[in-house]
């Protein structure tokens, strides 16, 4: 009897609840997730697993093969944004660019810093539309439209977990696996 409370006290004390993520007050505030990424152009579909952070000094954003290799690696600062792929470096302005040179595609990634959790980005107009619950359920921005169809919660400021991007002959689907606490 005791070693079944003594197990119960232990277990108990090891089990701790689901951080439950929202979304940041602050325009540009850090985050980030794991995820999936689809991305159809014309025919032709890439697919790739994801890691994103985005803080105060830049952003890096690992695209991964399905066992987890990293398949490129692109960084952001305030100067320059690199790619690194196959084992050669390259440089660009910015990433939208430099991901079309190397990989044929590319992300608006820019934008989608922001879109990602759920806030238009600064620059730009846009409209959005709200669900019933009250959640964001289009943003559109930059010729782009951006439909949120699954959240973390049903809460107000919960956080997407799957948005699908759209514009003229370009689709991406984004599912968020994890988002961490920054």
């Amino acid at each position: 009897m005791y070693r079944s409370l003594l197990l119960l006290l232990l277990l108990t004390g090891c089990a701790t609840a689901p951080v439950e993520m929202q979304r940041p007050s602050l325009d540009d505030a850090p985050f980030a997730f794991n995820g999936r990424v689809s991305v159809k152009q014309g025919g032709k579909r890439e697919k790739a697993g994801v890691r994103w952070v985005h803080n105060n000094a830049g952003d890096e954003i690992l695209l991964l093969a399905p066992l987890g290799q990293t398949v490129a690696r692109i960084r952001r600062d305030e100067n320059k944004a690199t790619l690194e792929a196959s084992g050669r470096g390259y440089v660009a302005q910015d990433m939208e660019s430099l991901m079309l040179q190397v990989l044929g595609w590319q992300l608006p990634l820019s934008g989608m810093r922001y879109w990602i959790v759920g806030l238009p980005a600064p620059e730009g107009e846009s409209s959005i539309e709200l669900a019933d619950s009250g959640q964001l359920s289009v943003l559109r921005q930059q010729d782009w439209e951006i439909s949120y169809t699954r959240y973390a919660s049903g809460a107000l400021d919960a956080l997407p977990l799957r948005l699908s991007l759209r514009r003229e002959g370009m689709e991406v689907l984004l599912l968020i696996d994890e988002w961490e606490k920054q």
